[in-house]
């Protein structure tokens, strides 16, 4: 599901089931913190003590704080439960900072915002709702909290504490941040006698906006050795940190290179409580808990993938083949989009096992590839699911 700017209506139907319904459904306290972005009737314009319909509340979550979107999209306020905690009855202009392109720094957007609301107490603020909800767990009851942080998105915003505290800018110093408010987090599993029970993910939607000039300015890549960024089809745009914890068992240090996508979270709760989905729940979904275990498969694992940029590319993953039916990002990096080359390939393939920077197109010496992969999306699209 994606949110656009402008979205007004809840994307997730009623009678879907999501990871939050699957857990409540089955004992679970289920709770949420953070940017919801999915709608809510009424989000643009919240009416005063009256309840905002299609958010986290609906959706399969006991409790909720949180705002309706990232933190540059207005308006902005903050929800608990279904109801806005002050309507956004005052105005902001936007904002920019110098030295840095105009959707980077301390970007957000001019409109409507809540009296008292302040963009960098938005972070903080969330993590001590995640510590209140923590403090009032108990190991007797199963509980599950999705807490998701509008950071590092923009606006970067790091507080005084952690300005200078590296070598990326106010980017750098942002990352820090939300790591030590992570840090806080576990530190309050730990005190609450939780953490050798608790399954831990910990993970992000999708790559930095982080152009080569940014690259050279610093002597530093937010993406590592891969290419792309934000919005790109290339793996810098995509290929996201996954780390969990689950003492006990989980190896720690342990790695892996099972192809798995977000969405197999749906999958691999189910697996975990021994519970069928219905067939109309997670078409995208596969079951990771015998890697995470480090077990014989006991279910169908992933072997493709289907990921979508900015501009439109719907890429797709099949073993270490990738294949990008378009030339140039398709996303925020130049080129964004090029015209195929008489004679030239129309498309980008990728061995991504002895490739991952996505430097050499095989586009043209594979055609096999190309064609069987060309295939299977056609039937993905076809059907609507890929499980």
């Amino acid at each position: 599901f994606r949110m656009k700017a402008g979205g007004k209506k809840p994307l997730i139907p009623p009678d879907q089931l999501t990871v939050g319904k699957l857990l409540q459904q089955n004992g679970y306290r289920t709770g949420m913190i953070g940017k919801w972005h999915l709608g809510f009737e009424n989000e643009k314009n919240p009416p005063a003590d009256t309840a905002l319909p299609g958010g986290p509340v609906d959706r399969g979550f006991d409790s909720y704080f949180g705002i309706p979107a990232s933190l540059d999209i207005p308006p902005y306020y903050y929800i608990r439960g279904d109801r806005a905690v002050a309507p956004p009855s005052l105005t902001i202009a936007d904002s920019n900072s110098e030295g840095w392109s105009k959707i980077q720094g301390a970007f957000w957007r001019a409109g409507g915002i809540a009296p008292g609301y302040k963009h960098v107490e938005v972070t903080p603020k969330f993590t001590d709702e995640a510590l209140a909800f923590l403090a009032d767990q108990s190991a007797e009851q199963p509980f599950f909290l999705y807490l998701a942080y509008p950071s590092p998105h923009t606006p970067w915003l790091p507080t005084k504490e952690f300005e200078g505290q590296s070598k990326a800018g106010m980017y750098g110093d942002f990352v820090a941040q939300v790591d030590a408010s992570i840090g806080r987090v576990l530190r309050k599993l730990d005190a609450q006698k939780l953490s050798d029970n608790t399954l831990l993910f910990l993970t992000s939607d999708n790559g930095p906006v982080w152009f080569e000039g940014d690259t050279q300015r610093f002597g530093h890549s937010a993406t590592g050795a891969l290419r792309g960024m934000k919005g790109d089809a290339w793996e810098g745009g995509h290929r996201m940190p996954f780390l969990a914890r689950w003492p006990g068992k989980i190896a720690a240090g342990s790695k892996t290179d099972q192809l798995t996508c977000h969405t197999d979270l749906m999958a691999t709760l189910a697996e975990l409580l021994n519970v069928n989905l219905p067939e109309d729940a997670g078409p995208d979904s596969f079951s990771m808990l015998s890697t995470l275990l480090n077990q014989r498969p006991t279910s169908i694992i992933r072997t493709t993938l289907v990921s979508q940029s900015s501009g439109g590319y719907q890429a797709i993953r099949g073993g270490s083949w990738k294949l990008i039916p378009g030339l140039g990002s398709g996303g925020f990096s130049e080129p964004r989009k090029e015209k195929p080359q008489p004679g030239g390939p129309k498309g980008q393939l990728y061995d991504l096992e002895d490739d991952p920077r996505e430097t050499t197109n095989l586009y043209q010496k594979h055609p096999e590839t190309v064609a069987i992969l060309t295939k299977l999306f056609d039937q993905y699209r076809t059907t609507g699911r890929s499980r």
